[in-house]
């Protein structure tokens, strides 16, 4: 699945002094009889991982007759808005909602609607508070380190290729390339010996090709230690000569029909399931759909780096999105909600979701509990787990940038523009990083 962009609830709830959209709020499902207490999530999982989460909900039920937990998946994130904000107006909102890294998540948890999971652990607390490994939740702590949601759907992204189609090109699938040049060599002998009419697809290809080209090369991708340092003024984005570089390749693929297919949104992991792309960048929740998929034999990759910049890779921006507690329930939804995470964060189930689904598991302990043939299954993909552990690099640890909702719109319109040889990459990428500004200083 895609990995979310901040859009629906999260734009509304980040967005305070901007006026929300009330649709018409959807019917809810009706609740397990027999529970005591009932607990709402509200998702937007589809495919194999929505799927997963309803078996795994489907076990918590079955498993105790305390506490009834109830998903509702919706499509997009403009229809869980349109619900969600309706549902809020008249104080029934759900106990937890899932909402994408928006890359402010302090000003999400500001909002009224929100209860910023220590809060609701000080109150229910949980055996071990130490589940959580610190480079995967990140992206959902404060700057005092507190946890503000729980980071069910965390994941990187990462590089995804056919391991049939490597063989039939003649190359090795236990080598999968480390820079982009070793890529490039790999694409020609996929399009030309192997006869891949889509050598190379991505997805997400903000987080791919601008987002995260800055700490797989060890670099920081906004001023400011990537907005994380005290500092008045707004993080800016550093697009120098290593971006630069980077995109002009990247047209160059394009027009040699190398790179065939890209998008923001989850498109191309479909080319890939259906055997239409040798490899693919994607965020690392799409290896759900992959391992679901008859047929498909893949390994996995960390994202190519360039070692004229850098000797070894750095490590990729953990990302994805988290399940937020809401505000305004009982006492006893309350601790029934922490119930049900504390449940989620066991090792074997936690583990069993991360097998699943491909996002990274949410502890140490989850980690330890995965299958070794799982990551027999997956050739690579026990490497990229294990980078995760341990203390994120500097450049690594994540990045704060206000309105980032608005500004990836506008960093997808302007690579676009370059992929598509609309504008000059140099020319899209200030361009790019001129409405960012103004987009960050916005309050």
């Amino acid at each position: 699945m895609k990995t979310l962009q901040l859009a629906g609830l999260a734009r509304a709830l980040v967005a305070s002094r901007r006026t929300w959209v009330f649709g018409a709020a959807l019917a809810v499902a009706g609740a397990a009889h027999g529970a005591d207490v009932e607990i709402e999530v509200w998702h937007t999982l589809s495919g194999p991982n929505k799927a997963e989460f309803e078996k795994l909900a489907k076990k918590y039920n079955k498993e105790q007759k305390e506490v009834s937990v109830e998903l509702r998946d919706f499509p997009t994130e403009q229809a869980l808005q349109q619900a969600a904000a309706d549902a809020l107006k008249k104080k029934k909102g759900p106990n937890l909602i899932q909402l994408s890294d928006n890359r402010s998540p302090e000003v999400v948890s500001d909002h009224k609607a929100i209860l910023p999971l220590h809060q609701l652990l000080a109150r229910y607390p949980i055996k071990d508070l130490n589940w959580f490994l610190p480079s995967t939740s990140s992206f959902t702590r404060d700057a005092k380190g507190r946890l503000l949601a729980f980071p069910w759907m965390a994941e990187v992204p990462m590089m995804f290729y056919n391991l049939s189609y490597y063989k039939k090109a003649g190359l090795d699938p236990n080598r999968p390339p480390r820079t982009w040049a070793d890529l490039q060599g790999d694409l020609l002998k996929l399009r030309d010996v192997a006869n891949i009419e889509c050598p190379y697809a991505s997805s997400n290809q903000v987080k791919v090709h601008l987002e995260n080209l800055a700490p797989v090369n060890k670099q920081a991708f906004t001023s400011n230690d990537n907005g994380l340092a005290s500092s008045k003024a707004a993080p800016t984005l550093r697009f120098d000569t290593l971006y630069m570089r980077h995109v002009s390749l990247m047209v160059s693929w394009k027009r040699s029909l190398l790179f065939t297919a890209h998008s923001d949104d989850n498109e191309s992991d479909k080319l890939f399931a259906k055997g239409e792309c040798a490899v693919l960048t994607s965020g690392s929740g799409a290896a759900g759909l992959f391992m679901n998929t008859r047929s498909l034999s893949f390994g996995v990759a960390p994202l190519p780096y360039y070692d004229q910049v850098t000797k070894e890779a750095g490590a990729p921006f953990i990302s994805g999105s988290a399940l937020w507690a809401i505000e305004g329930h009982s006492q006893a939804q309350e601790k029934a909600t922490a119930q049900f995470l504390a449940w989620l964060a066991k090792p074997v189930i936690a583990a069993e979701w991360h097998q699943r689904t491909g996002y990274l598991p949410l502890t140490d302990a989850a980690f330890r509990a995965a299958d070794v043939s799982f990551y027999n299954k997956v050739p690579g993909a026990q490497a990229i787990v294990q980078s995760m552990v341990g203390k994120a690099p500097q450049t690594s640890r994540g990045f704060r940038m206000a309105n980032y909702d608005r500004v990836e719109v506008v960093l997808n319109q302007e690579l676009n523009e370059a992929l598509e040889g609309k504008t000059p990459p140099v020319a899209a990428l200030n361009r790019a990083a001129d409405q960012a500004r103004k987009l960050a200083q916005q309050r």
